[in-house]
């Protein structure tokens, strides 16, 4: 239900020069970056990455998101974060990295590259690489989102994603390879949803009604434009956060 009203409230206003986009008030830095974690509260070796992705969300350098996957559930405790949709995002990933099989944990950085979320030195090498060529723009005034994208910009039509998270959470695990642990968990994402195109020569301008965007424990969204490849997702070429 909540798709089908941001798709009727979201309102493309019209195309803009990059000359016309300015840096908000609520926007302080660009990434660099964008992380993703995907994991499970299931997964014995998880708990490291999730601490170092812990680590990552208080980087200013870093836009960080987790996906709890759900194909572990089966091993003794349903992960109370975990999606279908977040199991098939990472395996729309493999296809385009190339990867035989799924795995956790799994950082996938800009949509172009994968490590393992544990090793630390594989993760920051890869952000190290990190490259965000398109700068997006948010701004927000009187309950609406406003996103601007440049345009007389060089590239391929790609696809704007609105990502909404919970910040932070703190779950007691009493069964299964991680019984026992108490392990706080970041950026959690609650839904992922494409609400727009980004033409590279026009730009794009969408305003979004925060209240219909966030539901129960949300509390923050990220707006990503990336590349598809046959249906699958491509590199990151921007992204920005804002929090309430």
């Amino acid at each position: 239900m909540k798709n089908r009203v941001l798709l009727l409230l979201a309102l493309v206003i019209g195309a803009f020069s990059s000359s016309g986009a300015t840096l908000s008030e609520e926007i302080k830095t660009r990434p660099k970056a964008v992380v993703e974690l995907f994991t499970s509260q299931g997964c014995s070796a998880c708990p490291p990455a999730d601490a170092i992705f812990l680590e990552l969300t208080d980087r200013s350098d870093i836009l960080a998101l987790s996906y709890h996957v759900d194909y572990w559930d089966y091993i003794g405790w349903v992960d109370t974060f975990g999606m279908p949709a977040n199991s098939d995002l990472q395996r729309s990933y493999a296809t385009t990295l190339g990867n035989a099989r799924v795995y956790t944990p799994q950082m996938v950085i800009n949509g172009a590259v994968d490590v393992v979320g544990s090793r630390r030195d594989e993760v920051e090498s890869g952000i190290g690489a990190g490259n965000l060529p398109v700068f997006v723009d948010l701004s927000y005034s009187d309950g609406l989102l406003d996103v601007k994208i440049p345009g007389n910009l060089n590239g391929n039509e790609s696809v704007v994603y609105l990502v909404t998270f919970r910040s932070r959470a703190e779950v007691a695990i009493m069964r299964g390879e991680n019984r026992g642990k108490f392990i706080t968990y970041a950026q959690i994402v609650t839904s992922r949803q494409i609400i727009g195109m980004w033409d590279p020569q026009k730009g794009a301008q969408l305003i979004l009604p925060m209240v219909e965007l966030l539901g129960g424990d949300d509390d923050g969204v990220v707006i990503l434009v990336q590349q598809q490849s046959d249906g699958n997702p491509g590199p990151i070429l921007g992204a920005s956060l804002f929090q309430m």
